[in-house]
């Protein structure tokens, strides 16, 4: 078997006993490094993520993009490949992966493609595949957004792209989607407000028309069946929310 690689896995976690081992697993013997940051689990996760072998790290909940930071701080191997709890690596990327680090890397940072499944079904369309995301990058080459929700990693120059998908269990069932939204779009609006934006219920009612039509019709979410049309209902209710929340937030 070959040796671990110069490799620092990165994921942020909380109550994700259920989800987090297969994610673990997957890149079981891949990295030299696993780190999770843990903002408070009460569902034995940090314990089940120190049993796999990986370095638990608990603190506070500052928000996506700066927990992601706190993350990324703590690696210290050459190479860092960020995951979510409920992502994991099929074998063919991390095949691709090993046989990329092993070899000369001729870019710094790799998008790589996202199929995620929403209450079972997985999407081919909905603006959830192929979902490029960049994951997999060179130690000192980027840096996640500050960005509370929706955060994104930050890097100059051209992203490679990698053939093979991170698989993503977005959505087991709707309450998680509905729980999803709720902190999602409370964050959106934080983060809204705190670049000054103002918002108006009559302007959360048009973002959200636009969304559910880009959803289902512009990205073809018609075509992904029922579960196509619950995403789009749910994305318009989402951003219907955020705006929502954002005018009616306490003066």
């Amino acid at each position: 078997m070959n040796a671990p690689l110069s490799l620092s896995v990165i994921i942020i976690a909380k109550n994700e006993a259920a989800m987090i081992g297969d994610c673990l697993r997957s890149v079981s013997g891949l990295a030299s490094q696993v780190v999770v940051v843990d903002s408070g689990s009460t569902d034995g996760t940090q314990a089940l993520c120190r049993e796999m072998g990986a370095t638990v790290v608990g603190t506070d909940w500052p928000g996506f993009g700066p927990q992601k930071n706190r993350a990324l701080a703590l690696a210290t191997q050459e190479w860092v490949l960020s995951l979510d709890a409920d992502e994991r690596l099929g074998p063919g990327l991390r095949t691709e992966i090993e046989t990329l680090l092993r070899g000369a890397p001729p870019f710094e940072v790799y998008r790589m493609p996202r199929r995620s499944s929403f209450c079972g079904r997985f999407m081919k369309h909905s603006g959830w595949w192929p979902d490029p995301v960049v994951r997999l990058w060179r130690r000192g080459s980027g840096r996640f957004s500050d960005d509370l929700v929706h955060e994104r990693l930050l890097h100059e120059g051209k992203a490679g792209m990698l053939a093979n998908p991170i698989i993503h269990l977005a959505v087991r069932e709707l309450s998680e989607s509905l729980a999803k939204m709720n902190s999602y779009s409370g964050a959106g609006a934080r983060s809204l407000a705190a670049k000054g934006k103002t918002g108006s219920v009559a302007l959360g009612a048009l973002r959200a028309l636009w969304t559910f039509l880009r959803t289902y019709f512009l990205k073809l979410g018609i075509l992904d069946g029922r579960e196509g049309f619950v995403l789009a209902v749910l994305n318009a209710e989402g951003t219907f929310h955020k705006y929502a929340k954002l005018a009616l937030r306490p003066r």
